[in-house]
């Protein structure tokens, strides 16, 4: 299955080659280099998408503001452009984007076919070099338009920065509401950028700790329905909801395996110490992972599945460890001042995010997986849970400021400098990010 099913289908490069060659001189083409560190924003210029109603300047704007919040791309204001855009499959007038220093260009259609499918199409221009440097077009249900948006500028950050784009995914959360010693917890989802938000759980019985599997549109959470704490898979579109297994004394955080047939817990035991323990989901079968006499919590698998991070106090305080998958040859890797908590490794392999509480703060960094190059990227009163988009580059988390009521959603990138508040209609914690769409 490809990530564009669903009513939404690439028909792949548009032909225009050689018939929009432009004759300019040799020049490299424009290309972000994102492994830099601190990247300045390149100058974009995205115009209205060509249409009969709003949809064309509305598919614009959702490219823009997802472009924009990368913190890789400037968007220049509209009411600088000096060509206006009325035929896409003719070359623009390069030089009235150069001289707005506008190093890329973005022009595109919507249109609708006669079954009623909407049609959209996009070019991405290098203007100081003069040519196309790609050109898709998409067929969806005009319901799905948010998507085509996202899906775009996927296209355009890939093609700019060689990195997959993140934008067409989505954030499940703890949606959380009424007074703070009697908070209603309520399972929620909605695309990465806050929109077409809405509640997977009643809010009749408490709910934590949502985790997506990495291959699905699925999710595993924690509910205390009975009073006990359950394990649940839930298929986020068909709703259909699964009870994983009932466990005596208390689950924590539960996560999927990179293939997604199983899922990693730690469950505490009447001696009071809790442990990691897999759960394979076709057989149900349990196998204990650590058999130590302390607290190993958090566990998160490495994209490779080959070894699992996780936190444990068997130092005396909480640190960071990993081991193998089979639980052999436990390391810690955290040696800073504080404590550490939640870590969850890079879908790229390369990282390790967590939470940190140190000097009165509670930080959220990240680390080598052998624990070397620790990083703060930010810190306040109560920052906790973070999670990574799928193509590393970014995390989100939650936050609350002293007398704020709540928590909210922001993201940051890897920079440290590209922080971004997440929209939600009430208080949101302990946020998952999605795989990208299918």
């Amino acid at each position: 299955m490809t990530r564009l099913m669903n009513n939404i289908l690439s028909i792949g490069l548009l032909a225009l080659g050689m018939a929009l060659a432009i004759s300019q001189p040799a020049r490299a083409q424009l290309e972000i280099d994102i492994t830099r560190g601190v990247v300045e924003p390149v100058p974009i210029a995205i115009t209205d998408f060509i249409s009969d109603d709003t949809m064309g300047a509305e598919i614009a704007a959702v490219v823009t503001a997802d472009l924009k919040r990368s913190g890789l791309f400037a968007p220049i204001e509209k009411s600088a452009f000096i060509e206006n855009i009325s035929n896409p499959d003719v070359a623009p007038r390069f030089a009235d984007w150069t001289v707005l220093n506008a190093q890329a260009l973005v022009t595109g259609r919507v249109t609708r076919e006669a079954d009623g499918r909407l049609r959209a199409e996009f070019r991405l221009w290098d203007a100081f070099a003069g040519q196309q440097l790609v050109g898709e077009q998409f067929f969806a249900n005009p319901a799905n338009w948010r998507r085509v948006a996202h899906i775009i500028a996927d296209a355009i950050y890939e093609r700019l920065t060689g990195e997959t784009g993140y934008f067409d995914t989505r954030i499940v959360f703890i949606e959380e509401s009424g007074p703070k010693n009697d908070r209603v917890k309520r399972l929620a989802i909605m695309d990465q950028d806050g929109a077409n938000h809405r509640t997977l759980s009643d809010g009749r019985s408490i709910v934590l700790t949502p985790r997506f599997s990495p291959n699905r549109q699925e999710i595993t959470y924690m509910s205390y329905e009975g009073g006990q704490p359950q394990v649940y898979l839930l298929q986020i579109e068909t709703g259909q909801r699964e009870l994983v297994g009932n466990f005596p004394g208390m689950t924590f955080a539960p996560r999927f395996s990179p293939d997604g047939q199983k899922v990693i817990m730690s469950l505490l035991r009447d001696d009071g110490n809790s442990n990691i323990y897999t759960m394979d989901l076709r057989s149900r079968s349990t196998t204990r992972l650590t058999s130590s006499n302390s607290i190993d919590t958090s566990p998160s698998y490495s994209p490779d599945g080959s070894q699992i991070v996780f936190t444990s106090d068997r130092g005396g305080r909480p640190h960071i460890y990993t081991m193998g998958a089979d639980g052999s040859n436990p390391q810690r890797i955290s040696f800073g001042d504080g404590t550490y908590s939640t870590p969850v490794w890079s879908p790229r392999g390369d990282l390790i995010a967590f939470t940190k509480q140190s000097g009165g703060e509670f930080q959220i960094g990240v680390m080598r997986t052998d624990g070397s190059g620790e990083r703060i990227l930010s810190s306040g009163y109560l920052e906790e849970g973070p999670t990574w988009a799928p193509n590393g580059r970014v995390i989100m988390f939650f936050r609350e400021n002293a007398g704020s009521g709540g928590p909210k959603l922001v993201s940051i990138d890897l920079t440290g400098r590209n922080e971004q508040s997440i929209p939600t209609p009430q208080f949101a914690s302990d946020p998952a990010w999605s795989p990208l769409l299918d």
